[in-house]
């Protein structure tokens, strides 16, 4: 059985305790991050944990683990269980406090728990492409702050599987915004669009990755919100995350984006983001 990373120490499973006032479980008065395993090796292990920090300075939330031992720890675990592929799961919580709304008074501390998970590649489906729908976005207007409050994100993403699709387009009014758990771009004529950095999306790590990748291959960005009939009327559309990586959109509500199914320039940013997935451990 796999060891659980519980504050500083890496222990059974069975030997969690979650508190029942623990803020995470009452409030979702927490953060987290999902980082992505390759070959024994953490990819993009500083951008993850330097966006968890941010998020927690965003709720007034304190780690008390400098970045240096953060890393150290997740590293520790990933070694414990001896994970190949697949992803690391970490989060923290404000700490268990008698429940009221306002942060406890005075302060208690932070509850960490991390733990890994062995996964397979999705490589049918970035070949292939997957099918998504819009939903409207009733997300809270903080989105920039990876939260435990993933209420809006469930139900978009529950009401797109009811309807056989991979993924939720979520918009606010005609505005496309990003996935249900994902980062959503259009290409157009040989120009990426996206939304801009703001506080109505989480600016995706692998977004930045894609982003780099774009330069590297000579595609255009324009980081230009765009409506949903522009959306529908996309050459490509590509949706990112840790898991799903480059992941090719082939239809959106019914309808072929493009030639219905993986673009050229979707390929070429699958080949570039490739070359950056470390080869073997320590590489």
């Amino acid at each position: 059985m796999d060891k659980i990373l519980w504050n500083d120490e890496i222990i059974n499973e069975e030997d969690v305790k979650i508190g029942f006032e623990d803020r995470g479980y009452q409030f979702g008065d927490g953060i987290y991050e999902v980082i992505k395993i390759y070959n024994g090796n953490v990819f993009t292990a500083t951008e993850h944990i330097d966006r968890l920090y941010a998020s927690a300075d965003k709720i007034q939330l304190v780690i008390p683990y400098t970045k240096d031992v953060m890393h150290k720890m997740l590293h520790e675990l990933i070694e414990t269980n001896e994970v190949e592929n697949g992803h690391i799961y970490v989060q923290v919580t404000r700490g268990i406090s008698p429940r009221q709304h306002n942060f406890p008074n005075p302060a208690v501390e932070s509850v960490l728990t991390a733990y890994t998970k062995e996964t397979t590649r999705p490589f049918a489906q970035l070949e292939n492409g997957v099918k998504a729908c819009f939903v409207e976005d009733i997300r809270w207007l903080r989105c920039d702050i990876k939260s435990l409050n993933l209420l809006g994100n469930v139900l978009a993403k529950q009401e797109a599987i009811s309807k056989d699709c991979y993924e939720a387009i979520q918009h606010r009014g005609e505005i496309v915004t990003e996935g249900s758990s994902s980062n959503v771009y259009g290409i157009k004529d040989g120009v990426l669009y996206t939304h801009p950095v703001s506080n109505l999306i989480l600016n995706g790590i692998t977004r930045k990755v894609i982003l780099d990748c774009c330069e590297e291959i000579g595609l255009k960005v324009v980081e230009e919100a765009f409506t949903k009939d522009q959306a529908l009327a996309m050459d490509e559309m590509i949706m990112s995350s840790t898991n799903a990586e480059v992941m090719p959109i082939i239809s959106l509500e019914g309808q072929l984006i493009g030639e219905g199914k993986r673009g050229e320039w979707t390929e070429k940013l699958q080949q570039a983001f490739e070359h950056k997935i470390p080869s073997s451990i320590g590489v």
